[in-house]
């Protein structure tokens, strides 16, 4: 199966938290009403400090991942440095809007180790997030947990569990939204931490 044809109806969050971000996301791909796979990624690193969320298309997502994590590793051996979730936002705008006549057909959440958390939408647009965000098709209903839990300087333990009710309460009603499990990655100062899958309550 071409991958390009294959699409995530998803739903995938970022939380910031007292001491880092909390990304986590559901783990079914779907291709119009079938459900094609039930353990597909979405959540990718970008470099040691930066990390994604993808909804969409997963061809155009991916062509958007290797970019900017060749990016990212040409950036760090050029100048001895990573690149910074701002650089990596602003350079994945300019992607996505100098392509806007044939768009790419992804919604994206980019978080970093230096406490910034960016969504994307498929022609540039992008907007920092002070407390969180989300994307997909189980946006609304994931929302509606975030509002009702989300609080300053929360924990990172709370807004694992945060995150893990925001995905549970969009599979509950959401029929493109579900998968094997909940993937949930945590970025801190001191790097990127892929959590075991948790499996919905």
């Amino acid at each position: 199966m071409n991958d390009k044809t294959l699409k995530t109806g998803t739903t995938t969050v970022g939380i910031v938290a007292k001491d880092g971000i909390v990304l986590a996301a559901d783990m079914q791909a779907t291709m119009g009403n079938l459900a094609v796979n039930n353990n597909t990624t979405k959540i990718y690193k970008i470099n040691d400090s930066i990390a994604m969320t993808i909804a969409g298309s997963v061809g155009d997502a991916m062509v958007l991942i290797r970019y900017l994590q060749n990016h990212a590793n040409l950036y760090e051996l050029e100048h001895k440095r990573p690149l910074s979730t701002k650089s990596c936002v602003t350079l994945l705008s300019n992607i996505l809007n100098s392509s806007k006549m044939l768009p790419f057909y992804s919604q994206l959440i980019v978080a970093g180790a230096d406490q910034e958390l960016y969504s994307l939408d498929m022609l540039g647009g992008f907007s920092k997030e002070d407390n969180f965000s989300f994307s997909g098709s189980g946006s609304e209903l994931a929302l509606s947990a975030l509002d009702k839990g989300y609080k300053n300087n929360i924990s990172i333990k709370d807004t694992i569990e945060l995150a893990k009710d925001a995905i549970t309460s969009a599979k509950k009603r959401d029929v493109y939204t579900g998968g094997d499990g909940i993937k949930v990655v945590i970025i801190k100062k001191d790097g990127i931490e892929e959590l075991p899958i948790e499996k919905y309550k």
